[in-house]
This record gives structure tokens, C-alpha cells and sequence, in this order.
């Protein structure tokens, strides 16, 4: 059992957050004299009354929605403007405060408005704009970060449908301090081939070769699934199911970067399966490895020289938030403690973060009433080395 001493000295690494884009990111920073309102921007939606970001005549989202930590109803409700949410979900020296209520050291920064892994940016059709985008969004990210460069770790988007453009892009953005890369887990669903296809191989190579991290955040690809359940069910009953069902399907990400050979043929390179929860990954990796003897996959692929727990082990980490009691326990004696992160998932509606519509609770308040009877050096890997290995931090 950790000594509460030990519990209060961890600098704890949140490894799933995310940024809420001022109005003004992409207007400050993209020509709109040159591409009019193609530029992101934000307009007041009388239909919808709310604010929501546009892109020409698309919807990007709702812009308030990821900013829910705090607010005064649950999810899926979530406030109509930026000044209807707390704004220590959206300003930076606000948000530094937050952390420090919380008992948080530093966060992993993630994007709302071009998606979790960069699709919105992905027609082909304005290639030159999205790339454009990606990389004044990465700038702002830069810029954002720099107010507590010890503890707030930009993680960078990539113009994916062009892998030379994104292996410049990963070094331009190392070199500003960016600590992962988050890619879309399924690039299939904007015409591009699929994670375990060879095309992609450069793109590990680099990313392997420059110590990137890859991240892979549920919703990074196909979100049609958020209608789910039939109309009668209600939209708060399909909200809650439909979170959860998108955590799950990682399990697809997980092994298709095992059966397809990229863990094999990058042994060095990390990836990260993002707000996905970690009590399934024993089941994943029991099945896999029985399916694997099972179907004498050597057989096909002989230079594969470990089981899929192995390749894991080795180079798959996950994140976990809520998770506590017997099935994360079950879940650390299984898997060991190596491959797990900690995230609070700040400040969107599944986050651990209290408010007067939440049962959440702060960081620490968690850690020390659901973690503290883990063994010090077990917590220690949880809440910060892993984190600290993974993304380079020391």
C-alpha cells in the first residue's frame, strides 16, 4: 500500500486532456482574404442556439461542447457559448489553476475541432487549406503550451494524407517541443488505406526514428455510431452507451497494429490507445494469443517472434480514468503496470472532473480513495514514469 506521503509527492502526468480552441485560431493565423470563410471560424446558430464552428457551409461541432467540466448540467447537455462554461476550461492561466486544485503536475494536450485524429482536415479536395490548418493549429498548440512548458505537453496533428508533409511536420513540431503525434485509427474512412497497410510504414519509420509517440484517441475515425440505439430509446440513454461502445472499439486498433505486422516491424516505436479504459485489454490479449496459437499464425508469418500480449507488452500503452476496484486490480496483476497511463480526460463530459452535475471527483481525491492501496512503486508507474517514458519527458 502507498503511504499517503507517496501520494502527495507524485507529480502526476494526465495523459488525456484537451485544449478548447479560442474562436480566433484558425482567423488570427490563416489567410481569409485568400480562403474566405473556408477558415474555421465561429458564428451563433439561431436554429441550434448555440455557437458552433464553421468551415464554408460545414459543421465542424458545437464550439462550447468539449467544455463541460464544471458545468452547471450533464452530458449530453453542455453549454452554448464559451462564456456560458467554466473558464478554466478554456483559459490557459485559469486552466493552471485547475490542475493545481486537482493534484495535477502536467497534461497531455489534445484537439475538439478537427477531430481526434486530424479527419475534419482531410479532403483532398483543399489540400493546400488543411495543411494550412494543421499546422496553425499546431503553432497555436505551441504557443498555448509555452505558458507552463513543464507542464503542459503539446501533442501535434499531421496532414496524414500526405506522408511527406506529415514526416516534415513531425520534425518542425519536435522541434518546438511536441511530445506525440495523433493519427487517425481508422484512415479508411477518409480514403486512405488502413493502419496495417505498408503505405503507412514511412510514417512509422519516422516517428520511430524521432522518439514520437503515436497516439490513437477513440473517435479518430468513423463517428456514424453515435445514433446507435433507436430514436425511442432517448438521446441521454444513447449518449452513455455509445461513449462507451467507442472505447471498446480500440480493441480493432490494438490488433490490427499487432496482426499487421507494424509492432513487429517497428519494435521501437510506442503507441498510445487514448481514453479507451484498460480493464478489456486482458480479454483482448487472452483472446488474441489463443487465436494466434490457435490458427498457427507463424505459419503465415514466421518472423513474427512474439505473441501478441508480448508485442503489447513491449509497445502498447492505455489509458484509464474512472476504472477502480477489482477489475483495474485484475487488470494491473494481469497485464502488469508497465503499459498503463492515467488520464482525467479534462475537460470534456466523460471527464473526471467534479461539478455540480458530476459524481466526479479531483485527481487526488481519486488517487488517494481508489489507488492508495496500490503498492508505492506500482502508483508511481501509473501516475507518472510511464507517462514519462512514453512521451520523452525525463
Amino acid at each position: 500500500m502507498a503511504a499517503p506521503e507517496t501520494i502527495t509527492d507524485i507529480k502526476v502526468i494526465d495523459v488525456d486532456t484537451h485544449v478548447v480552441e479560442p474562436y480566433d485560431l484558425w482567423t488570427s493565423r490563416v489567410s481569409t482574404s485568400k480562403w474566405g470563410d473556408k477558415v474555421p471560424h465561429v458564428v451563433w446558430s439561431e436554429k441550434r442556439q448555440e455557437d458552433i464552428w464553421l468551415s464554408g457551409d460545414r459543421v465542424l461541432g458545437a464550439a462550447a461542447a468539449p467544455a463541460q467540466a464544471g458545468y452547471q448540467f450533464p452530458p449530453p447537455t453542455y453549454p452554448p457559448r464559451l462564456s456560458d462554461a467554466d473558464p478554466r476550461t478554456w483559459r490557459v492561466e485559469d486552466r493552471l489553476q485547475a490542475m493545481d486544485d486537482y493534484g495535477v503536475h502536467a497534461q497531455v494536450l489534445y484537439p475538439n475541432v478537427a477531430g481526434f485524429g486530424g479527419g475534419r482536415f482531410s479532403d483532398p479536395k483543399d489540400a493546400e487549406l488543411n495543411l494550412l490548418l494543421i499546422r496553425a493549429y499546431n503553432d497555436w498548440l505551441t504557443d498555448y503550451a509555452s505558458a507552463a512548458p513543464d507542464r503542459l505537453i503539446p501533442v501535434m496533428g499531421i496532414p496524414f494524407w500526405d506522408i511527406d508533409l506529415s514526416i516534415q511536420e513531425m520534425a518542425r513540431c519536435r522541434a518546438a517541443g511536441h511530445r506525440g503525434v495523433i493519427m487517425s485509427q481508422e484512415p479508411e474512412h477518409y480514403g486512405h488505406p488502413k493502419i496495417s497497410d505498408p503505405h503507412w510504414d514511412p510514417l512509422w519509420a519516422a516517428a520511430q526514428e524521432m522518439g514520437l509517440p503515436i497516439s490513437f484517441h477513440i473517435g479518430g475515425g468513423d463517428m456514424s455510431g453515435w445514433k446507435m440505439l433507436a430514436p425511442s430509446a432517448g438521446k441521454v440513454a444513447n449518449y452513455a452507451a455509445v461513449s462507451v461502445t467507442f472505447n471498446i472499439a480500440q480493441s480493432r486498433t490494438i490488433a490490427s497494429l499487432i496482426a499487421g505486422g507494424v509492432c513487429h516491424r517497428f519494435p521501437d516505436l510506442n503507441f498510445i490507445s487514448v481514453e479507451s479504459g484498460v480493464s478489456w485489454i486482458p480479454y483482448l490479449m487472452h483472446g488474441m494469443d489463443w487465436m494466434w496459437i490457435e490458427s498457427d499464425v507463424r505459419s503465415e508469418h514466421p518472423e513474427y517472434d512474439l505473441l501478441p500480449s508480448e508485442y503489447f507488452k513491449r509497445q502498447i500503452y492505455a489509458c484509464f480514468w474512472f476504472e477502480h476496484g477489482p477489475m483495474l486490480d485484475a487488470t494491473i496483476e494481469t497485464l502488469g503496470p508497465d503499459n498503463l497511463l492515467y488520464e482525467t480526460d479534462f475537460p470534456h463530459p466523460t471527464s473526471m472532473s467534479p461539478g455540480p452535475a458530476s459524481s466526479a471527483v479531483a485527481a487526488k481525491d481519486f488517487i488517494r480513495d481508489r489507488l492508495g492501496h496500490l503498492d508505492d512503486a506500482v502508483l508511481r508507474k501509473l501516475l507518472h514514469q510511464n507517462a514519462a517514458r512514453v512521451h520523452g519527458l525525463g
